[in-house]
C-alpha cells in the first residue's frame, strides 16, 4: 500500500501577514485618505522643508488633536446612520462654562472637569433619546441643541465671556512630556488623541461596534436580530458629546476664552469623517479612516497657508467635500440597496 506524498503546509509569509493586518486595521477601503495625506504632506514639505522636522510634525499633530477627537465622536454617530450638529456649540459652551466657574482658581479644576463630563453626558442623552425615542430626525434634534447652547451661552455672557482657565486645566492641551530625545516635548494632546483613536478601534471590534455598524446599515434588520437600536444609537450620541468635551479641554489649553470658540467645528468633524470614506447614512467605514480624514483636513489647510490662500476658502472646500460625500452615498445606496 503506497502512501500519498505529503506536501508541507504552506504558511503565510511575514509580508502577507503584515499586509493582512494593515488591511484589517484600515477597514479594507480607506487607504485612499492616507494616500491623500501623504500627497498633501509632500506638497507641504516641498514648500517648507523645515516642516518635515520631528518637532514641526509633532506641533502639527498637537494642533490636529482636537479635530481628531471630534472626528472619532462624529464617526460613532454617522456610522449609526445619524448626524450630530451640536458638537461645535458644545465645545464652546464647555470652555466658556469652565472659564467662568474656575476663574483662575487651581483648586476648582477637578470639580469643574467632572461637571463638564456630566454636562457632556447629559447633552448626549438628550440628543440620543429625542432622536430614538421621540423619533425626531437627528439633524433637527442636534441643530436645535446647537442653537440652544449657542443662544444660552451668549445670553449668559452677553457675548463677552468672563473668568479664566487654570494652568492645571490648560496642561492637557498645552503641556507634554519634556526632555524627549529628538522632539523635545511629547504633547499630552497627541497622546490623548492617540489613546482615544486606539480605544475607538477596539470598541468597533467589540460586540457593541458590530451592532452599531449593523444598525447603521439596516436598523430594521438589526432590530429583528435582537439589537436594541435606541440604546445603541443613544450611546453613540453620548460618546460624541463626551469626546466633544475632551476636545473642548484640549482647545482650552491653547485658545483664548471667547464666544466664538467651537464655531464651525461640527462641520469640520463631519467633513473629516466623510473625507475618510465613511458613508453618510451609516453602516460603512473604519474609525481609523475618520482619524486619517481629520489629519488630511488639517494638513490641507496647512498647505493652503503655505500657498498664502485666504482662510475664507476653507468653508468652500468643506462644502465641496460634503456634497461629494452625499452624492457618493446616494449613488452607493442606489446601486447596492440594503
Amino acid at each position: 500500500m503506497t502512501r500519498a506524498p505529503q506536501h508541507p503546509t504552506r504558511r503565510p509569509g511575514a509580508g502577507r501577514i503584515a499586509r493582512s493586518a494593515v488591511t484589517r486595521l484600515l477597514g479594507g477601503g480607506s487607504t485612499t485618505v492616507f494616500a491623500l495625506l501623504i500627497v498633501i504632506f509632500v506638497g507641504i514639505f516641498t514648500m517648507n522643508p523645515a516642516f518635515a522636522q520631528p518637532p514641526s510634525m509633532l506641533a502639527f499633530a498637537k494642533q490636529a488633536a482636537p479635530l481628531v477627537v471630534l472626528a472619532v465622536g462624529q464617526y460613532f454617530v454617522i456610522v449609526s446612520g445619524e448626524l450630530d450638529l451640536s458638537v461645535g456649540s458644545l465645545v464652546g459652551a464647555q470652555v466658556v462654562i469652565a472659564a467662568a466657574l474656575i476663574d483662575g482658581a487651581e483648586s476648582r479644576t477637578v470639580p469643574v472637569l467632572l461637571l463638564m463630563v456630566a454636562f457632556g453626558v447629559l447633552v448626549g442623552l438628550v440628543n440620543g433619546l429625542v432622536t430614538t425615542v421621540l423619533r425626531v430626525p437627528s439633524i433637527i434634534t442636534t441643530l436645535g441643541t446647537m442653537l440652544v447652547l449657542y443662544g444660552a451661552i451668549r445670553l449668559w455672557t452677553g457675548g463677552a465671556p468672563t473668568g479664566a482657565l487654570s494652568e492645571a486645566f490648560r496642561r492637557a492641551g498645552r503641556g507634554g512630556i519634556e526632555g524627549v530625545p529628538v522632539v523635545g516635548q511629547l504633547p499630552w494632546a497627541v497622546l490623548i488623541a492617540a489613546a482615544i483613536a486606539a480605544a475607538a478601534v477596539a470598541l468597533m471590534r467589540a460586540p457593541y461596534g458590530r451592532v452599531l455598524m449593523a444598525t447603521g446599515d439596516n436598523d430594521t434588520a438589526a432590530t429583528y436580530s435582537g439589537a436594541r437600536v435606541w440604546r445603541v444609537r443613544t450611546t453613540a450620541f453620548v460618546l460624541s458629546s463626551l469626546l466633544a468635551t475632551v476636545a473642548g479641554i484640549l482647545i482650552g489649553g491653547f485658545a483664548g476664552v471667547t464666544a466664538q470658540v467651537g464655531e464651525g467645528l461640527e462641520f469640520m468633524a463631519i467633513t473629516a469623517v466623510v473625507l475618510g470614506g465613511v458613508v453618510l447614512g451609516g453602516g460603512h467605514g473604519a474609525v481609523i479612516a475618520a482619524v486619517g480624514g481629520a489629519l488630511a483636513m488639517e494638513a490641507l489647510f496647512t498647505l493652503f497657508i503655505q500657498f498664502d490662500l485666504p482662510a475664507t476658502i476653507q468653508p468652500t472646500v468643506q462644502g465641496l467635500i460634503i456634497i461629494a460625500a452625499v452624492a457618493y452615498a446616494a449613488r452607493r445606496r442606489s446601486t447596492h440597496p440594503s
